[in-house]
């Protein structure tokens, strides 16, 4: 791996840039598990002494911000990084499924899978020891609650095969997160932890996050022991400690609670969610609005505000192109578009500003054609059916002006009212065929498409500057 990250030969220090420093724990470490394998006393051991948050080693690249969730284009990721590494990669924090929901239950905090899904498809592959931590980040622990935790505990003790090929500096500071969290797991003991189908990342993660009481630092350390290109940023549209619950109000009033309630409700179990489209029965009636709820400082759930993580405010305001990736729209699109500040920057912004469209319907879109994705994209940036004193009234051409359509989809594509929004500019790109999810774009077709797009409107604005 790369000289400058945690190696034996580099600086034994650890220096964050002041937007990313980690608040003071007042986590004692006393009773941490294994002494030696205290989280501060690794960094003073590694070699973690450069900030990537400011680096930026591919200035000719163009630059883009990316609203997605943690599944849909996770399967484009490596092959945009043929057209740039310069990439701001903004994700929710309201996942409630899987081992996201166990850590949020029995340690509460931010939901952070779909973070760590998107940190572990841009770190690094290029030699065996990337690899090596790769596989053990992105390791599932298996679906039996006793044979789950064996492994896990085969894991955090350092005996499991999947530390093989692992160095030192990176075995001792992934293990003392790892413990760490095992040890905040302990401390609740009026709660029991489930391991089934548990993300190993997502406890590395968690532990990161409780022991520096900030998700941005947990997002640094992630960065550098996986090796994620400096210029990639990965950022938590809200950077929050608080538990966050995403809402939504149907047409008909109903309110409905949780992310995966939404979208692919289930029983209760923590068996993987089944995303295919036949596993979950149809909405009562359409989605008005997504919104967030919060238990905290109350007894009850209720609507809250939270404000957009200033990183993002600041990518947008200066990207090249902003893009709005295929997915679930109203749970991984929506909840970072309803944000104030968002719509504000977005309007203002002439670049390119493009919407991949979904190559199927799926629970929350059933029935939309190409423009009802870009109404709720609109309604969701302008705040509509939210608080009348925070609502916008822009048009939907300041928000998108480029849409990319998966050739074959099953989303109609209604030019007529397209245009009448103002987006004239349509443009299809080879796609194919999923077993699971249906037609969605072919990786390399649509990178092409979305370079292209970013080129000619760069290469626009220097005629006219000339």
């Amino acid at each position: 791996m790369a000289d400058c990250l945690l190696g034996p030969s580099a600086s034994p220090s650890f220096h964050l840039c002041s937007s990313c420093k980690p608040k003071t724990s007042h986590l004692s470490l006393s009773h941490f598990p294994l002494g030696s394998l205290s989280p501060m006393a690794t960094f003073r051991s590694s070699s973690l002494n450069h900030c990537r948050c400011s680096s930026n080693s591919n200035p000719t690249q163009p630059s883009l911000l990316v609203f997605s969730g943690g599944t849909a284009f996770n399967g484009v990721v490596e092959e945009l990084k043929n057209f740039t590494t310069r990439v701001a990669h903004v994700l929710p924090v309201s996942d409630d499924g899987g081992s996201t929901a166990e850590i949020v239950r029995v340690l509460g905090g931010p939901a952070v899978g779909d973070i760590r899904s998107r940190c572990l498809r841009l770190s690094d592959q290029s030699s065996a020891e990337a690899l090596a931590v790769r596989r053990l980040l992105g390791h599932r622990l298996p679906l039996d609650a006793r044979l789950a935790k064996s492994e896990w505990y085969d894991i955090v003790e350092g005996q499991h095969l999947l530390w093989n090929g692992v160095s030192k500096p990176y075995r001792e500071t992934i293990r003392a997160f790892l413990a760490y969290f095992q040890n905040q797991i302990l401390r609740r003991s009026d709660e029991s932890f489930c391991f089934s189908n548990g993300s190993i990342g997502n406890f590395f993660f968690a532990g990161a996050r409780i022991f520096f009481q900030s998700l941005d630092a947990a997002i640094f350390l992630f960065s550098r022991v996986s090796d994620i290109p400096s210029e990639s940023l990965v950022l938590p549209v809200i950077s929050t400690n608080d538990r966050l619950t995403l809402g939504c109000e149907l047409w008909d009033g109903t309110i409905i609670r949780g992310q995966n309630e939404i979208s692919h409700p289930t029983c209760g179990s923590m068996k993987p969610i089944n995303k295919e489209r036949s596993s979950v029965p149809a909405l009562p009636s359409r989605i008005k609005r997504v919104f967030y709820m919060s238990s905290e400082g109350s007894n009850l759930l209720h609507e809250v505000f939270p404000t957009a993580n200033p990183a993002v405010l600041d990518q947008l305001s200066n990207v090249d192109c902003i893009v709005y990736a295929m997915g679930s729209l109203v749970t991984s699109i929506c909840p970072s578009l309803v944000l104030l500040g968002i719509g504000e920057i977005i309007s203002s912004r002439s670049c390119r500003k493009v919407l991949l469209l979904n190559g199927t319907h799926d629970r929350e879109t059933s029935g939309f054609s190409a423009s009802c994705f870009v109404t709720a994209i609109t309604d969701a940036l302008n705040r509509t059916y939210g608080d009348p004193h925070n609502c916008l009234k822009n048009h939907p051409s300041q928000y998108i002006n480029t849409l990319l359509v998966p050739k074959d989809g099953e989303i109609p594509v209604d030019d007529q009212c397209l245009a009448a929004q103002g987006i004239f500019d349509v443009i299809n790109v080879d796609s194919i065929h999923d077993p699971k999810v249906g037609v969605t774009f072919d990786p390399k077709s649509l990178i092409q498409s979305l370079a292209d797009v970013v080129a000619t409107h760069m290469s626009t604005n220097v005629k006219e500057l000339n």
